[in-house]
């Protein structure tokens, strides 16, 4: 059985929007589109049974990290978690860390918080909103621990590059973030991307790269069902590693 998200909204308002509306402002090019969908009862019970203990809405303030995760272990941002399915894994396999999610998509933030509160993932928590907002208003310069961005949308056509999430404000932005030896790690199938981000992020003033261009397969990281669409066309997976020094 299926409903349409705006059953949600109506229960939790601050669900509804992925990024603030101002006045008279131009809205920047956003490296997404959404689109209207539909939850099974599943992902809406979910919400409704979950949302409060593990979601955090978008606010104007400072997040502690101490008082988000009652605890001090190091904090990782994932940036576009889609289903959720590296998130979990991850969570679980490393869970000396804490885990923050962000992602726009309603259909795969319902289904990680799903599996984030039927498991008792107490070290992961989830946001549905814009990651440049999120980062630019509610974390504290030099306070991550890591960055996971894994297939983020190539946007292969010349015209619509200019929606690619990796760009140079936003790895300097990112670079901001994190503490000393905290890193940055991207995954793509998309080769001429992967290339664009070693430069971009080669360029960043404060990262290295300590590897020799690519870095090899991190062993906790999950396949993803868009890690197996792009190896079905014979796409290469390339690796991105890039820490602060």
């Amino acid at each position: 059985m299926q409903e349409n998200q705006g059953t949600i909204f109506q229960d939790i308002p601050e669900l509804e929007w992925v990024e603030t509306k101002e006045d008279g402002k131009k809205r920047p090019i956003k490296s997404y589109v959404l689109r209207g969908s539909y939850l099974r009862t599943y992902q809406v019970q979910a919400i409704r049974r979950y949302y409060g203990t593990y979601g955090i809405p978008y606010s104007k303030t400072k997040l502690e990290w101490n008082q988000v995760f009652g605890n001090d272990n190091p904090v990782v941002i994932e940036i576009g978690f889609g289903m959720g399915t590296a998130t979990e894994r991850i969570a679980k396999e490393r869970s000396q860390y804490n885990y923050l999610g962000l992602e726009v998509f309603l259909s795969g933030f319902a289904k990680l918080l799903h599996a984030v509160g039927s498991g008792h993932l107490d070290n992961v928590r989830l946001m549905r909103f814009d990651a440049v907002e999120v980062l630019s208003t509610m974390v504290e310069d030099g306070s991550i621990a890591g960055f996971h961005i894994f297939f983020p949308d190539p946007w292969p056509k010349k015209r619509q590059q200019k929606r690619r999430l990796i760009q140079a404000p936003f790895a300097r932005l990112l670079a901001s973030k994190l503490k000393s030896g905290g890193y940055i790690y991207c995954v793509t199938d998309w080769e001429e991307y992967a290339f664009q981000m070693l430069d971009v992020f080669s360029h960043t003033e404060g990262l290295h790269n300590p590897h020799t261009g690519f870095c090899p397969p991190v062993p906790w990281r999950d396949t993803t069902k868009f890690e197996q669409k792009g190896r079905a066309k014979q796409h290469t997976i390339c690796e991105v590693w890039f820490e602060k020094q």
